[in-house]
């Protein structure tokens, strides 16, 4: 094993360190902890070429051993963060237990993103956990981000997975890995809660500032900037959530370290996307009362907002009372700005362009048909989209010939024709999404087999899913029903 970390004047990186030179109550100075034999199981070309990155070099001996944490780059300052969070409602101290943000790269456009190694080994934050990451967990990650850019809906993303030539033990002994993710920023609800827990207001005000600098530029201007700041990540957070009920996404640990400051979704542990249409579905095998199931992924939401505007508060204004009337009347708005947000996706995924006011009657009356006879979520749009209805569990109902009806009849009344309704419909519906049991399939070729032909096939059709191509079938098929009582695991 490597004893010590090189520093290499290298070609590939331009790093930044931005968050490096907030106050130290921010991070901990820490270097990824070296491994013995880094072996590069997937690079993600188009991300690694967006960045600005030199692929050749990634690939490279000296590249792998940046992606697993043994070299560090030029202009790194490898920091772990600090932060905390409501755990399934509970509020404690946390922070990157296993986890090294390196730097965060400027691409040649000026673009900044985090690069972030995870299960790169033991921080102060650790816990009492090992730092690192098992391979399946790793694979998972990517897999899942890249189908949530694929699908559109902004996320956290994955440049490279490698394998450490060391064995984690979790239940079983199991092959170690490093992630890459790449991040808009690792700015989260919790980051806040920690400064405000215990911070000064002075370190709570810097925090703020560098948020809006770095994702708000155009709150600096606003009289009451931090409303602006706290109104924005509202905004972003209603958009998002509303694109995750859209395509059936259940989070499965919405925790409020867990709901970034920029509006992307982050952490793929116990994740999963619905088969049949039931709000009240729950993968997460901790998750036994629901608290995070698909139907409560509004509400919890605007919970975990609410907690943000309450570490505001000693910035929104200086009279409390009125601090807590403002962040009041914020939260408010994300009730609205989400259900607007939901509509709209819901209407394209219809073929319906304008507004009317019964289109939410439309909508739900689809929605309990389709919870009522257990049918599948994705497919059944699809179905609609292409007039394959002897595919969905509605065919042949009462309910469903007379929902058709209202349905078309709306349609009728929008000025654009059939076919760009059709079109709408196909840009709106995927073909494809990442079905339980196919990534469950990918991950145990990769790790039981060293296999991962099964996982590039699925992120093949994965990276186009509105292309409705013919390679795109076999992935839309149900699992069997012995795979029907799906369970997620964080895989820490």
């Amino acid at each position: 094993m490597m004893t010590n970390i090189n520093t290499a004047i290298d070609t590939v990186w331009n790093l930044d360190n931005s968050y490096a030179r907030l106050p130290d109550i921010f991070f901990s100075s820490q270097s990824p902890i070296p491994v013995s034999s880094p072996k590069l199981i997937i690079l993600n070309y188009p991300l690694a070429t967006s960045l600005g990155l030199n692929v050749t070099e990634l690939e490279s001996e000296y590249g792998i051993n940046v992606l697993a944490g043994n070299r560090i780059p030029k202009d790194a300052l490898p920091i772990a963060q600090a932060y905390a969070g409501h755990q399934f409602g509970h509020f404690t101290m946390l922070g990157d237990g296993r986890a090294v943000l390196i730097g965060e790269q400027i691409t040649p456009w000026g673009e900044r993103f985090d690069i972030q190694l995870k299960g790169s080994g033991r921080t102060r934050y650790s816990r009492g956990g090992d730092g690192r990451a098992a391979l399946g967990p790793m694979l998972r990650e990517y897999i899942i981000s890249e189908a949530m850019h694929g699908l559109g809906i902004p996320t956290t993303r994955s440049l490279a997975v490698v394998t450490t030539g060391e064995p984690v033990v979790r239940e079983t002994l199991q092959p170690g890995a490093i992630l890459t993710r790449v991040a808009a920023s690792h700015l989260r609800v919790g980051t806040f809660q920690y400064i405000s827990n215990w911070g000064s207001t002075g370190e709570l005000q810097a925090l703020a500032d560098y948020t809006i600098k770095r994702h708000y530029p155009k709150a600096d201007d606003d009289e009451n900037r931090y409303l602006t700041l706290l109104k924005e990540v509202i905004k972003r957070q209603a958009a998002l959530i509303a694109k995750w009920q859209a395509a059936g996404f259940i989070h499965g640990v919405m925790n409020t370290d867990n709901m970034t400051i920029s509006g992307e979704t982050i952490d793929y542990g116990p994740c999963a996307f619905m088969d049949k249409y039931d709000p009240a579905t729950v993968f997460s095998s901790i998750d036994t009362r629901g608290r995070y199931a698909y139907g409560n992924q509004p509400h919890i939401a605007a919970w975990n907002l609410a907690r943000l505007a309450e570490a505001l508060l000693p910035l929104l204004h200086q009279n409390e009372e009125q601090a807590v009337k403002l962040a009041e009347d914020a939260i408010t708005d994300f009730a609205a700005l989400y259900y607007e947000n939901l509509l709209s996706s819901m209407r394209a995924k219809l073929g319906i362009f304008n507004q009317e006011q019964e289109d939410d009657n439309l909508i739900k009356a689809l929605l309990d048909m389709m919870e009522k006879y257990s049918a599948d979520y994705t497919n059944t749009f699809i179905a609609l989209t292409f007039d394959k209805f002897s595919d969905t569990a509605l065919d042949g109902t009462t309910e469903f010939t007379e929902w058709y009806k209202l349905w078309q009849a709306r349609l009728d009344r929008q000025e654009e024709a059939k076919s760009s309704s059709h079109q709408l419909m196909r840009s709106s519906n995927p073909a494809v999404i990442p079905r339980n049991h196919r990534v469950e399939e990918a991950l145990k070729a990769a790790v039981e087999q060293e296999d991962f032909s099964v996982m590039e096939r699925l992120l093949d059709v994965l990276s186009n899913p509105y292309a409705h191509m013919p390679k795109q079938a076999e992935y839309s098929t149900l699992p069997p029903p012995s795979a029907c009582n799906y369970r997620t695991f964080c895989g820490t």
